[in-house]
C-alpha cells in the first residue's frame, strides 16, 4: 500500500477552489489526486499525468467526469494545457517527485536493492533500455560520472571499476547482483550502502533532473494569477533545483556580485523583470509521519504562488 508523503500539508497549501482547475503532475498511486477530487466541486476539474503504464491502469479505475488522466511526461505540461485549452487557467499544480511504493515493492521493476529482481529501473518499461543493458555496454568512466553526479557517491571510482570487472565474468542482470558488487566495493559495511548508486542509475536512465528543469521552465506559463505550486522532493539534487528556481523567480534584485557598488534602486533598474513568485516556508514531515512511513524522512515540500501582474 502506498502512503502519500506530506499529503495533508500539500493539499492544504494548494488552497483548493471548488470550481478550480488542478493538475497532479505525478499521479503515482493516486493519493493526491483522490484528495483533490474530494475538495473540488461539480464544476472543478483535475488533470493527472504519469509516464508509468501501471499508474495509468490505476487511474482508469477512477470513474469521475471531473478527472482526466494523461499518459506522458510531466515536463510536457505546457503542451497538455495547450491541447485542453487551459493555459493560464490552472489554479494549482502538485508535483510529487518520489518513487511510489508500488514501484519500489514490485521486484520486476528493479528500483529497490532490497528485493531481488530484473535490473530494470525504467519508469516506463516500454521506452529506453533497462539498467542491466546499460551497465553492460557503457564505459567505466561513464558509470563513475553518473554515480558521482547523481548519487553523490564518494566511492564512485571503486564501484565503477568493480562493475566493469564483474560484468566480464558474468552479466549483471539482477538487483542483488549489483547490490553485492556495490557492497564489496565500499571499505566498510554501511546499512543501505547501495541506495546512492541505485538512485544515481535510476535518475540517469529516466532523465529525471532534466525532466524537472523542463517542467519548471514551463509551469509559470500555465498557472493562473494566484495559482499555487507545491513540489515534494526527496533528495538534495531535486530540492536544489526547485529551491534555485523559486528563489530566482521571487527576487526583484538580480543576482550580482556583492562587490559591485550599486544601490538597491540602481539594481532594480537593471532588472526589468518583475518577481513572479511568492515563496512560502518549506515544510518537513513530522515525527509521527516518519514513524508511519519511513520513506518520508527525506521529503521536503516547497510552496510558491504566482503573483498577479
Amino acid at each position: 500500500m502506498h502512503i502519500p508523503v506530506l499529503l495533508k500539508q500539500s493539499i492544504k497549501n494548494l488552497n483548493i477552489k471548488k470550481n478550480g482547475i488542478y493538475i497532479d503532475a505525478t499521479f503515482g498511486s493516486g493519493g493526491h489526486s483522490k484528495e483533490i477530487l474530494k475538495k473540488i466541486g461539480k464544476k472543478g476539474i483535475l488533470y493527472s499525468i504519469d509516464r508509468d503504464p501501471e499508474s495509468i491502469k490505476i487511474a482508469k479505475n477512477i470513474k469521475d467526469s471531473r478527472f482526466h488522466i494523461i499518459h506522458g511526461l510531466f515536463s510536457n505540461i505546457h503542451e497538455y494545457c495547450k491541447k485542453y485549452n487551459i493555459l493560464k487557467k490552472i489554479n494549482g499544480v502538485i508535483l510529487d517527485l518520489g518513487i511510489s511504493s508500488i514501484q519500489l515493492n514490485n521486484s520486476n521493476r528493479g528500483f529497490s536493492f532490497k528485493n531481488n529482481g530484473p535490473l530494470d529501473m525504467r519508469m516506463n518499461q516500454k521506452i529506453g533500455i533497462p539498467a542491466s543493458k546499460w551497465l553492460m555496454k557503457t564505459t567505466q568512466k561513464k558509470i563513475f560520472t553518473i554515480l558521482k553526479k547523481y548519487g553523490e557517491e564518494r566511492y564512485s571510482k571503486k564501484i565503477s571499476v568493480s562493475i566493469i570487472k564483474n560484468r566480464k565474468i558474468k552479466p549483471i542482470l539482477y538487483t542483488h547482483q549489483l547490490k553485492k558488487i556495490i557492497s564489496k566495493s565500499i571499505p566498510y559495511q554501511k546499512k543501505h550502502s547501495s541506495r546512492r548508486s541505485f538512485q544515481a542509475i535510476r535518475i540517469y536512465l529516466n532523465n529525471e533532473l532534466n525532466e524537472l528543469k523542463k517542467f519548471l521552465k514551463n509551469v509559470l506559463k500555465i498557472l493562473s494569477p494566484n495559482g499555487k505550486l507545491c513540489i515534494i522532493s526527496f533528495h538534495s539534487l531535486e530540492d536544489r533545483i526547485v529551491k534555485k528556481f523559486m528563489f530566482k523567480n521571487s527576487r526583484k534584485i538580480p543576482n550580482l556580485p556583492s562587490s559591485i557598488p550599486l544601490t538597491e534602486k540602481e539594481l532594480l533598474k537593471i532588472n526589468k523583470k518583475k518577481c513572479k513568485l511568492k515563496i512560502y516556508k518549506k515544510i518537513f514531515p513530522n515525527k509521527k509521519e516518519i514513524l508511519k512511513n519511513i520513506r518520508s524522512r527525506s521529503a521536503i515540500l516547497r510552496i510558491a504562488k504566482l503573483k498577479k501582474k
